[in-house]
């Protein structure tokens, strides 16, 4: 591990006590070791230490998260070459939604303006946003959400864990709480195997099915399937495993899953062999020169023992649009 790796993880175990960090190092060795090689990677073994340090001291997790709440500030630096840098520190749901805001502004105005790469339009849709100027687009509400999960006994203040952000990972439960009771929010129900906790279908009261299966595998796979890559899968392309055209594959939540476009262009790439399983999570990518890295995706929610006379259990998410409301999960 180095440097950077190891003061990742140290900010996540921070808030807990001495021994209860002796604890998450215990359990991130024996997890760490179950995984593949991408899990060390910095930010994943930081989002690895957080879910450990929730599940140790929930309670710990919900103070420092209170008290960097606190902390939100925007800050200023300067450069050279006349470029400078402005940054805020935010709760993420907000910072997920204003970003996707701005990335659906100038996403539009990309389809008029060739002059600019998409990284400039994003900048310059920020500055103008800041210094109140008109961007010069209408943008759908719809374009800018987060997706937030939480189990329905969390959501009802009957236990502390389980609420995550996709993307961004675990969150303490009240802040979850708060973002689940926004007076804007919309909510939507899951149904997930107990067993596996896994998704399993969702409400269809305002949704086509092509929409429903979309949402579906948004929901289920949470991320770009690609190891390495934790792109939400809400930005992600719509991947059919067996091609369309080329292999007959079906439209259907057992012959999909989320790839950002970068992953997308590069599944069939000379030298790269992709492989997804839909039903189990599992994804390998081999590369040109012969690594191979694997995955399998995390479930919505921890898997439950088997109780007689048990029915599954709905969960529910709501979206996060414009800033201003969520989707949540339960």
């Amino acid at each position: 591990m180095d440097r950077y790796g190891a003061e990742r993880v140290l900010n996540v175990v921070a808030p807990v006590s001495d021994s209860d960090a002796l604890e998450v190092d215990r359990l991130l060795e024996e997890k760490l070791g179950r995984l593949s090689l991408t899990a060390w990677q910095p930010r994943n073994m930081a989002w690895h230490a957080s879910q450990i340090v929730k599940q140790v001291d929930p309670g710990a997790e919900t103070a420092a998260a209170r008290m960097a709440h606190e902390g939100r500030k925007v800050t200023l630096d300067h450069g050279v070459y006349a470029q400078s840098r402005i940054s805020a520190d935010l709760p993420s749901d907000v910072a997920s939604a204003a970003f996707a805001r701005v990335d659906a502004m100038a996403r539009k105005l990309r389809l008029g303006d060739s002059s600019r790469n998409l990284d400039q339009l994003r900048a310059d849709v920020f500055a103008d946003l800041l210094l109140g100027n008109d961007p010069g687009v209408t943008v759908p509400q719809s374009a800018a959400m987060v997706y937030l999960h939480m189990p329905i006994d969390t959501a009802l203040s009957m236990s502390e864990t389980g609420a995550s952000i996709d993307g961004i990972g675990p969150i303490p439960a009240t802040y979850a709480r708060e973002i689940m009771t926004n007076p804007k929010s919309i909510w939507r129900k899951v149904l997930c195997d107990p067993a596996t906790g896994n998704p399993v279908d969702l409400g269809r009261s305002s949704y086509r099915p092509t929409s429903t299966i979309r949402t579906l595998v948004e929901v289920r796979d949470r991320m770009c399937v690609v190891p390495w890559c934790r792109r939400p899968a809400r930005h992600c392309d719509f991947d059919h495993q067996q091609q369309w055209t080329k292999d007959h594959g079906s439209t259907a939540v057992d012959n999909a899953g989320p790839r950002c476009r970068k992953h997308h262009r590069l599944k069939n790439a000379p030298g790269w062999i992709n492989h997804y399983d839909p039903a189990h999570g599992t994804s390998s990518v081999t590369t040109p020169l012969g690594v191979t890295y694997t995955d399998k995706r995390e479930t919505v929610l921890e898997p439950r023992p088997p109780e007689p006379d048990n029915e599954p259990y709905w969960v529910q998410f709501r979206c996060s649009e414009a800033g201003s409301s969520s989707r949540w999960c339960s």
